[in-house]
């Protein structure tokens, strides 16, 4: 029952919190929700907590059986009730409850039935007279007419201290328990969880983190059928030699499928027909249901909407709540239905492509026709940029050609797992591959489906040696082939090993494989990856590397536009924070990418628009991107880790610290699962540029200490690429470590002076500012922030300024300068606030008062650093250790930890002598 409970409050606090204050203000609550989406774990926690409150707590689970047995939920009821609150019924009363709980023979017709009610309404107020009740009727839509009567006469008659939960899976769509709790009783829906809290309930049941796009999709959100498939998944990865990242297809079996088959049961026989061809259309619409023969298409989707399996939009167009119930419709459909389904629908459909796709489907035997046909459709969805799709036509143009074509089988499903490739479609590319392999293929044909395998991998290079090994044996020979092979080595090398010494060789060595084999397009790739690794490394000729690659033709690239040197150069722009000349060349991109089909490349295109507008000050557009790019990570089943950094940052500066630790969390599990070391190094910076932020110092340290220990690993040696250098130094000064914060200063500083990187020597400058101003230079300290502040506004970089301006009014406040710590404390409020920087415009806005000018408190506060200042004032203002956890973003025991410390430096033993301490004369 445990993970029942923490199941309950994944996404729910808020939910919960409803409840209870609709209990609290009316007395009665009605919880309805579909099947599995945790009701009953959710109605658990609220009992569970007013049994914490020692409330008496009456739990009452009919079973659907119990619908049709008279008095049965009564019964089970006054069953549970202790004894002692029977002891003071009347003779009449007592027999009731007797002759209800079968303790005699007297027929059902021959007793009291109004002693009974009288009786239950006494054994409530007497359980009330002694504490509060809490009755608790989970499963409500299978109460027995019966019992329910009684129970709405008993609940009319009993006193306030009985509350009254109620919660029910609806049927149809409406709840049936209503009047159980009376009019005006507020009716609470438990929404489907979001996609991040998917992630957190997989986490929560030690499931892969990666897997939760592909489940959120697949589940709706739905708890119950986000578990089962998650567990489904995760044994179909795990039972498959390198298939870590994607099992090959989505399981519905199991529990998983009961699941689903227990939701499609909410709907009456009619209408599952019409849902089972929307099931099998690629975009399902009311009309071309009508048009495929379900004239009555809108009652029964207005049925099918009410049950909560599919929403209709205003245009008509349907789509399922769950991606496993169009998967469960057509799995469990025979294949003549099957068949019939898409006949009518190729006729139906006004797409020839998919007209195509849905003849195809509706036979089963080979024809060269035919095949030939799905052929050039899938060419089309080529050029569309349909990627996915056009690897579902290859598949089914290679089934249907006849077995005297080998060749044309062939050529077809070697496209088909270059356009799963691209798309990212790992399940695709390893089918069409398996089928590559088993049949006489040619080396280059076996090389290309490898690489398919490799490309289709997201971030997860690391689990796939062995295709690496297999790819590298099968090209021997032949340098294009080899050229290939190699390029991918080096970007798993850097990826994965986090090795770019030798990410560089391997990119050298393919460069000149790419060179003989007259491939100027893998030559310009391999270029691209020295000159990247060249920048981590600070080798001063990458720039010269990344124009030679630039200089080479430049045509579509079959290797992915993330991988060009256009691109490239794009994000040496950022780097360098030439961000108009970054954003520009982005936007111009975003369509190319868009037409390529390859989903790896919209997003990487959306990750570097998301970081430009957020360096820009651009706040409000950065989360637009940084959205768009996690729905696409989600849609298209990518690799999470890099989604959830994006959204971390963009929440880190312009959404809420709370949400941003969130994601970064998310980030690292995924990124260890996946063993990405680049960007687990970025979400462990985002999540320690939180910790910064809300004043957790000392795990802000710990936690930036594991991204220097990482980028040292991977011998990164340009501090422009990741900036956490800054941040870390500016933890350690709040930690209580300005020395050591000097020391890395000026190490850092040596290599960004020497490689021109003037913005990274403003943001250690800040870190400086703020040690000088802790180590007693105060006049120094405010004279290098007030100069730090003015360049970063030169370099049009907003929301470092802002923070800039936030350390210099703590550094005016350490030398006791009350009006110049307020205006810079206005300055930075009203610099984030520009920016769209929200949490930190609340930083600002809610800073600690300015110490005072007497000695007494200024030298109290001077003995303690920001984080403890901050909170001392908020408990000697009166705020409790809750309060000041909320104002500052932090957990209660981080709260009680720094006062304990602030109550040793400044020798008080109590929050009074704390206020008294730092209370002016």
């Amino acid at each position: 029952m445990a993970a029942g409970r923490a199941n309950a409050t994944v996404g729910h606090g808020e939910l919960i919190k409803a409840v209870e204050q609709a209990l609290a203000e009316h007395g009665r609550a009605l919880l309805t929700a579909p099947a599995g989406a945790g009701k009953t774990e959710l109605a658990g926690a609220i009992a569970a907590a007013a049994e914490a409150r020692q409330d008496t707590v009456l739990r009452l689970a009919p079973e659907a059986a119990d619908r049709w047995i008279p008095e049965a939920s009564a019964a089970a009821l006054l069953a549970s009730v202790p004894c002692a609150a029977l002891e003071t019924l009347s003779g009449p009363q007592r027999t009731a409850i007797a002759h209800l709980r079968r303790e005699t023979d007297t027929p059902r017709a021959g007793r009291d039935h109004v002693a009974l009610r009288l009786a239950v309404v006494e054994v409530l107020r007497t359980l009330a007279a002694r504490s509060p009740v809490l009755l608790v009727v989970d499963n409500a839509q299978w109460l027995d007419p019966e019992s329910t009567d009684l129970l709405r006469f008993a609940l009319r008659l009993t006193p306030p201290r009985v509350r009254v939960l109620v919660a029910e899976c609806v049927q149809g769509g409406v709840p049936v328990a209503a009047p159980l709790c009376g009019p005006g009783t507020p009716a609470i829906r438990i929404p489907p969880l979001g996609a991040d809290e998917v992630a957190e309930l997989l986490v929560r049941h030690g499931l892969p983190a990666r897997l939760a796009g592909r489940v959120h999709q697949a589940s709706g959100g739905n708890p119950r059928l986000a578990l089962a498939l998650g567990h489904s998944l995760a044994e179909a990865a795990g039972s498959r030699d390198g298939a870590a990242h994607h099992a090959d297809t989505l399981p519905l079996s199991g529990q998983a499928r009961e699941v689903a088959r227990r939701l499609l049961a909410e709907a009456p026989a009619r209408t599952r027909r019409t849902l089972l061809l929307a099931a099998l259309a690629a975009r399902p619409t009311t009309a071309l249901l009508r048009r495929a023969g379900r004239p009555d298409a809108e009652a029964e989707l207005a049925e099918a909407e009410r049950a909560a399996l599919v929403t209709v939009g205003e245009d008509g167009t349907v789509a399922f709540t769950a991606g496993a119930l169009p998967m469960a419709l057509a799995a469990d459909a025979g294949w003549p239905e099957r068949a019939a389904g898409h006949a009518a629908l190729a006729a139906a459909v006004d797409d020839p492509v998919q007209a195509v796709r849905h003849r195809a489907l509706a036979v089963d035997t080979p024809d060269e026709w035919l095949a030939a046909e799905i052929t050039r459709a899938a060419a089309d969805c080529r050029r569309r940029g349909q990627r996915a799709l056009a690897a579902e036509l290859g598949l089914l143009a290679a089934e249907r050609t006849p077995g005297d074509r080998p060749g044309d089988e062939l050529a077809r499903l070697v496209a088909a797992a270059e356009d799963a490739g691209w798309a990212g479609r790992a399940d695709l590319a390893r089918r069409a591959t398996r089928a590559v392999l088993a049949r006489d293929a040619s080396r280059s044909d076996r090389v290309r489906a490898r690489l398919a395998v490799i490309d289709a991998a997201g971030q997860a290079l690391g689990t796939l040696d062995e295709t690496f090994a297999y790819a590298m044996d099968d090209a021997e020979g032949d340098p294009a082939l080899q050229a290939a092979v190699r390029l991918r080595v080096a970007w798993k090398h850097n990826l994965s090993d986090g090795d770019p010494v030798r990410a560089r060789d391997e990119a050298a060595e393919a460069g000149r494989l790419a060179a003989i084999g007259g491939d100027q397009v893998a030559e310009a790739m391999a270029l691209t990856v020295r000159a990247r690794m060249g920048r981590i490394l600070g080798d001063p000729d990458a720039e010269e590397i990344l124009a030679e690659a630039l200089a080479l033709p430049a045509p579509e690239v079959p290797l992915g536009m993330r991988n060009a040197p256009q691109y490239l150069a794009v994000r040496h722009a950022l780097f360098d924070d030439r961000l108009a000349d970054a954003r520009r060349e982005l936007l111009a991109l975003l369509p190319a990418v868009r037409r390529t089909g390859s989903a790896e490349d919209v997003f990487e295109v959306l990750r570097s628009l998301t970081e430009v507008e957020l360096r820009r000050g651009r706040c409000s557009t950065a989360s637009d991107h940084a959205r768009r790019a996690l729905e696409l990570t989600i849609e298209a089943g990518l690799s999470p880790g890099p989604a959830w950094y994006v959204a971390a940052m963009a929440e880190v500066t312009g959404g809420s610290f709370a949400r941003a630790a969130g994601y970064a969390r998310r980030g690292i599990q995924a990124s260890e699962e996946e063993r990405d070391q680049v960007f687990l190094s970025r979400s462990l910076y985002a999540l320690g540029l939180v910790e910064l932020a809300t004043g957790e110092a000392a795990k802000a340290v710990a936690t930036l200490r594991r991204v220097a220990g990482l980028e040292a690993a991977q011998q990164v040696v340009d501090p422009s690429i990741l900036r956490w250098h800054g941040e870390l130094a500016e933890a350690l000064v709040a930690a209580d470590a300005p020395a050591e914060a000097v020391e890395l200063i000026d190490e850092v500083g040596a290599v960004a002076r020497s490689l021109g990187r003037g913005t990274v020597v403003a943001a250690l400058d800040r870190a400086r500012g703020s040690a000088l101003s802790v180590l007693g230079e105060a006049d120094a300290a405010v004279e290098l922030l007030t100069r730090t502040a003015a360049g970063f506004q030169a370099f049009q970089l907003p929301v470092e300024r802002g923070r800039t301006l936030l350390a210099l009014a703590r550094a005016e406040r350490r030398r006791r300068r009350k009006a110049p710590a307020r205006a810079a404390l206005r300055a930075a409020a009203a610099v984030f606030e520009q920016a769209g920087a929200r949490p930190w415009a609340q930083l600002a806005a809610e800073g600690p008062e300015p110490v005072p000018a007497e000695a007494g408190p200024a030298v109290a506060l001077a003995a303690l650093t920001e984080a403890e200042a901050r909170l001392a004032l908020l408990v000697a203002q009166g705020a409790s250790n809750q309060e000041a956890a909320a104002r500052l973003f932090v957990s209660v025991k981080t709260v009680e930890a720094r006062l304990t410390r602030i109550y040793q430096k400044l020798e008080v033993r109590s929050r009074a002598q704390l206020a008294t301490a730092l209370r002016a004369p």
